[in-house]
């Protein structure tokens, strides 16, 4: 399989990443029940190259059935973050953890979908032909095919070749594609990225439809607005540090702490705060 990626490095790293690289007895089972209600933790994640810092000792959770949101500004580390979380890249140190159990890269794939921001997957092909091996390549979610391509107004983009598509077009189809896919937990860089005012919206409201207690989604979102509207918990990630987790009436609380009392205006002003 060959991947037209942005960054050439990536093409068979992740598709391989993908895949399902661990046999079904050593999957580690998810349960909302384990690690106070996470079903993945990530503990102590470290990632340096020469003597840039990319990440520094990062830590949180991700719920069950939640959207949890990545923020932060550019250089943050979050798609770093999401290469080591996802096993496409390894981790200088630090654990990611499925339930209490400590998983390797190559084994996280049995959970975690990774979709990157920037990605034109089989160029020359169709969307339909990409959207049907995909489902058999990833063995994915064949019975909300018919759901994912209305939710996203494919349908007059079928015949198009992926090459052919605009920006916005292209990234709706990558949403598709990470939503066939069979893994409950669905990573997503930039899922916004591209789309209009209101295809922007269109695509958070699929993501909450989509949205089950064995499907999570974590979202690395630049437009602070959106991420504001459709995530349920936010991690703020700047210069590699985790400076500040929870929902947003908790990180409007400790905005406005390390403001001086004074109410920020919106999430905008909250991330400005704490970044």
């Amino acid at each position: 399989m060959f991947l037209h990626i942005r960054y050439p490095a990536l093409r068979r790293r992740w598709s391989l990443a993908n895949q399902v690289g661990c046999s079904v007895s050593a999957e580690p089972k998810l349960s909302a029940q384990t690690a106070g209600g996470a079903i993945v933790r990530v503990d102590g994640l470290s990632k340096r190259y020469g003597r840039i810092r990319a990440l520094d000792e990062v830590a949180f959770s991700i719920g069950a059935g939640e959207i949890l949101g990545l923020i932060g500004p550019n250089g943050a580390g979050k798609t770093t973050l999401f290469e080591c979380v996802a096993g496409l890249e390894a981790a200088d140190q630090g654990s990611v953890f499925f339930g209490s159990v400590p998983v390797d890269g190559q084994c996280r794939s049995t959970k975690l979908f990774y979709l990157p921001d920037g990605i034109a997957p089989w160029g020359d092909q169709p969307v339909s032909w990409v959207l049907d091996y995909s489902l058999g390549f990833f063995a994915g979610r064949r019975e909300i095919y018919r759901q994912v391509i209305d939710d996203l107004a494919l349908a007059p983009l079928m015949r198009v070749p992926i090459r052919a598509l605009s920006k916005g077009q292209r990234k709706r189809t990558l949403l598709a594609l990470g939503l066939l896919a069979p893994q409950p937990i669905l990573l997503i860089d930039e899922p916004f990225e591209g789309l209009d005012l209101r295809q922007s919206r269109e695509a958070a409201a699929t993501l909450r439809k989509h949205l089950t207690p064995d499907r999570t989604f974590f979202l690395s979102i630049h437009q602070i607005a959106d991420a504001a509207k459709v995530c349920d918990r936010f991690v703020l990630l700047s210069g590699g540090w985790v400076v500040a987790v929870g929902k947003l009436d908790t990180l409007t609380a400790l905005a406005r702490q390390r403001g001086g009392h004074s109410l920020p205006a919106d999430f905008e002003e909250v991330c400005l705060a704490l970044t």
